[in-house]
């Protein structure tokens, strides 16, 4: 099977999957904005935990954990779209939750989105893994992981001078790092697998999704990546590409690809569809 209809089909299995447990939830407009929130996406967050636990041998257990990584993502961007975060209008190609509806449904969506990534990871399909996985997903996304990185992004806006390449490289471990680590380490917990190898996997895997993220802010284009680009520039914020220029940017993300690639040897062949996630990375338009 080829990458896209792998991401895909996993894609299809953890939407079907938060769509079965929220058919039990209230017919509100907070459902109503989690269901939104929840829709589109690449779910390459999701991915990485099927597909790592899949590779271990724990494929058939991974579901609910990777419908917990793809929540707690969700939420996340629903809170980094408000105005008093990033401020945003589109996500996705489509509104945020805020311009849909309000700035008081977005929070609350948001926190219930945060609190079903939790309940997700209670399922007894993933058997003795389950606290292991509820205290990895609370490290990375609470203030040591993604909302450390978030608090440092915001209060580098008013900084008195720009981050350093080796501050923004911290940032972004939080910001964005975080949760693809606990992604691809899931999948080792699940199995009852050594998680370093996925671990430096991840490591290695976030840091060019941020550069590349970056790189989309200045040659993508709102149409494919379905978000505004060019704020980075028109705020005078620090990013990789200002700090190592658009080229030199490129080509850190393809060093830091083939160091992701290198960490899957230990697994061989078995690895082949992660190496596709990793290539992948740089390659998106969105």
């Amino acid at each position: 099977m080829t990458f896209p209809a792998r991401l895909a089909e996993d894609a299809a299995q953890i939407a079907a999957h938060l769509e079965a447990v929220l058919a039990d939830y209230p017919d509100q407009q907070v459902v109503h904005a989690m269901r939104y929130a929840l829709r589109g996406g690449k779910g390459l967050r999701g991915f990485l935990v099927m597909e790592g636990a899949r590779m271990l041998g724990a494929g058939d257990r991974a579901l609910p954990a990777a419908a917990a990584v793809e929540a707690l993502h969700a939420y996340s961007l629903v809170h980094d779209d408000l105005p008093c975060m990033d401020d945003d209008d589109l996500r996705r190609g489509q509104p945020t939750v805020h311009r849909k509806w309000d700035e008081a449904t977005a929070v609350l969506a948001g926190d219930a989105l945060q609190t079903l990534a939790f309940e997700l990871l209670t399922d007894p399909v993933l058997g003795e893994a389950r606290l292991a996985l509820v205290a990895g997903l609370a490290r990375a996304s609470g203030a040591r992981g993604m909302v450390l990185g978030q608090a440092l992004d915001i209060a580098a806006e008013t900084a008195a001078a720009p981050l350093t390449l080796d501050q923004i490289t911290a940032l972004q471990a939080g910001k964005t790092g975080a949760l693809i680590r606990f992604s691809a380490e899931a999948g080792a917990l699940i199995a009852g697998a050594d998680p370093a190898p996925l671990r430096s996997y991840a490591d290695a895997l976030g840091l060019a999704f941020q550069i590349w993220d970056d790189v989309l802010d200045v040659e993508g284009d709102t149409a494919a990546t379905g978000k505004r680009v060019g704020k980075d520039a028109a705020a005078g914020k620090a990013t990789f590409v200002s700090l190592l220029g658009l080229e030199g940017a490129k080509s850190r993300a393809a060093a830091l690809i083939s160091e992701a690639e290198s960490a899957l040897s230990p697994y061989a062949g078995a690895a082949a569809s992660l190496i596709d996630a990793a290539r992948f990375t740089i390659s998106r338009q969105a």
